[in-house]
């Protein structure tokens, strides 16, 4: 037979690593200094040109 489980806590345990999980994301997200933020954007630009200009243009 199998352990009894109370579902009201199983819900609110994984409503609780849900939330956790998003804290982690957003504190990578968030928890950077603005000059790396914004070097991280200026690369992301710088790539995304490079990307526009090896483009072939169909006629």
């Amino acid at each position: 037979m199998g352990d009894i489980v109370n579902l009201n806590q199983a819900r609110k345990a994984r409503a609780k690593a849900a939330e956790n999980a998003q804290a982690k994301v957003n504190r990578v997200s968030h928890g950077r200094p603005k000059g790396q933020t914004l070097t991280e954007q200026l690369e992301a630009e710088r790539q995304r040109r490079k990307l526009d200009q090896a483009r072939r243009d169909e006629d």
